[in-house]
């Protein structure tokens, strides 16, 4: 009974951290926007870490979205730029949300008043 106890234990999914936006930067040329987003997330290497956030509109639409191709263990919190991201007429606030390789996208999203 003790092993069985203990491999349902091994097997169970370990699910860490979700990454947290820290701070967000726009500007605007144009009808494009840019967003600079500091993420902090505990990157353990290729195996768990921050590896994308996009840019939503307040219905759940994605505008964009930047994939990130590698682990920032050493650099914490880190910031990542998206341009060329089109807002609609009209769209006073976004939602930026991120994601990792093992828990997928962040169920929190951090609202950002477009002005």
């Amino acid at each position: 009974m003790r092993y069985l106890i203990l491999t349902a234990l091994l097997t169970t999914p370990v699910f860490a951290d979700s990454p947290k936006i820290e701070k967000v930067a726009t500007s605007q040329s144009g009808d494009a926007w840019s967003f600079d987003v500091t993420i902090r997330h505990p990157d353990t290497g290729w195996d768990d870490y921050a590896d994308g956030w996009r840019v939503l509109d307040m219905d759940g639409k994605e505008l964009g979205m930047r994939v990130l191709h590698h682990p920032h263990v050493d650099e914490q919190p880190f910031t990542r730029s998206l341009g060329g991201v089109v807002i609609p007429d009209g769209t006073t606030q976004v939602q930026i949300q991120a994601r990792d390789s093992v828990g997928g996208w962040s169920e929190d999203t951090t609202v950002i008043d477009l002005n």
